[in-house]
């Protein structure tokens, strides 16, 4: 590295964002993750005695996955290679290898290569780590916002240890706030910066979790604040309310907050429980989730988990739908809403799965022949004697007569067992009345 190549990292560092200038360059200054850095945790053990393994961090933006990478390389004496997996392809994982297996032969000098977005490499790249983590060419540091046993291949998932970091806490929030506001070398530690108490707890509540959120609001406070005549430079409620104006909602549309979401969302209306029902599905649309999407999970749950116990359920849902196309936003929210309660105050019944069981039983039996006295009598009737037998329903009392309609192996099998709510109770006791008579006939 020659002058210029030191000066140049002077001016980064002096001119980088106040996020990246405050990241922590030692345990000591990490702030959060106590269940798997706290003192005598594994993973604290393993960085301070330089002996880690390939690992996974996986936790949402803003948690400490890439700066624990960082500590990693300010702490080993091995190689240290990074890459990021968004802006990396064959050539980069080539180059990665060549330089580890280099250091490996001439210098007997182990490398760690941390892969940040490692879900982002394709399957392909992905395999072309594998054999060089298991002979040993680098011990692999993956980081991703995605949970790794679907994103990441599997091969290499067993073949790591995975650590989840959670969303920082309120009080990590303002520890990290406090410490850019007194850090001298890096914060505002040399500028009489002073935080109201209202002002540092909005910036931590909106910034929901991420460190990165409230040191680049507290950053745009500080820097477009004039200090008063005393030089103090005052962040107030209003102030840091203009510099995070929105809260930040964990929520990628193809990754796992999207899925866990939609799954609190349908569990709480399978639950019956209309607020947490709107709750879930406020943070989907609060996020910019497609309405339909949420829409066409309606639909499926009408069917699925209220079904026979209220009829109408689907008929609110696809009505529903509808007018939200025609109306759309915003004011489409109220036919959201209005599906929703209605489908999570609804009865229950999950007695459509009748027919998966039927399903089961056709797969594993051999092939049956149908009744001859339902089989079609307008074609081979004459010859064969097809529905010869068969007795018309609407020609009894009650459109209803007793008769075998299942196969003769069958005779007897139930699949539909139908609930006590809503109207379903009706039905079962109309089903009910008919067996009586049907173990007569």
């Amino acid at each position: 590295m020659d002058l210029f190549d030191t000066t140049r990292d002077h001016l980064i560092r002096l001119t980088a964002p106040l996020a990246d200038r405050m990241r922590p360059r030692t345990l000591d200054e990490f702030i959060g993750q106590q269940h798997i850095l706290g003192e005598g945790r594994l993973l604290r053990r393993a960085i301070q005695i330089d002996q880690i393994t390939s690992v996974i961090f996986y936790g949402p933006p803003g948690t400490g996955k890439t700066t624990l990478a960082r500590i990693i390389a300010n702490t080993t004496k091995s190689n240290f290679i990074s890459i990021n997996a968004v802006l990396a392809g064959v050539k980069e994982i080539r180059e990665s290898i060549d330089a580890s297996q280099r250091s490996l032969a001439m210098y007997q000098k182990r490398t760690l290569l941390f892969i940040d977005e490692v879900h982002r490499f394709n399957k392909s790249q992905q395999d072309a780590l594998l054999p060089h983590v298991e002979n040993g060419t680098f011990t692999l540091i993956g980081a991703t916002t995605e949970n790794p046993y679907f994103e990441v291949n599997k091969a290499l998932v067993s073949r790591s240890r995975i650590f989840q970091l959670s969303v920082l806490t309120e009080d990590d929030l303002k520890a990290v706030a406090m410490m850019a506001i007194s850090d001298k070398e890096r914060g505002y530690g040399n500028r009489n910066v002073v935080i109201d108490d209202d002002a540092l707890n909005h910036l931590v509540n909106t910034a929901n979790g991420d460190a990165r959120g409230v040191l680049n609001a507290l950053e745009l406070a500080v820097e477009t604040t004039e200090a008063d005549s005393s030089g103090k430079v005052r962040i107030t409620r209003e102030i840091a309310e203009d510099s995070i104006q929105q809260r930040a909602i964990l929520y990628d549309r193809d990754g796992d907050a999207h899925y866990d979401t939609i799954s609190a969302f349908i569990k709480s209306i399978r639950g019956s429980d209309p607020d947490a029902a709107l709750y879930w599905m406020a943070k989907m649309v609060y996020a910019g989730e497609d309405p339909r999407f949420i829409f066409r999970r309606l639909l499926i749950l009408a069917c699925e988990d209220i079904g026979m116990a209220d009829p109408n359920a689907l008929t609110v849902v696809v009505n529903s739908a509808r007018a939200f196309d025609y109306v759309g936003m915003p004011e489409g929210r109220f036919h959201l809403s209005y599906a929703c309660i209605y489908c999570a105050t609804a009865p229950k019944s999950n007695s459509t799965m009748a027919f998966f069981d039927a399903l089961n039983v056709v797969a594993k039996s051999a092939s049956d022949d149908v009744p001859n006295h339902l089989r079609d009598a307008s074609r081979d009737g004459k010859d064969f004697g097809h529905g010869k037998g068969y007795l018309y329903p609407h020609a009894y009392k009650d459109h209803w007569v007793a008769q075998q309609y299942l196969p003769d192996h069958l005779k007897g099998q139930k699949f539909y067992n139908p609930g006590d709510l809503g109207y379903e109770r009706h039905v079962k006791e109309r089903i009910e009345r008919y067996s009586r008579s049907t173990l007569k006939y």
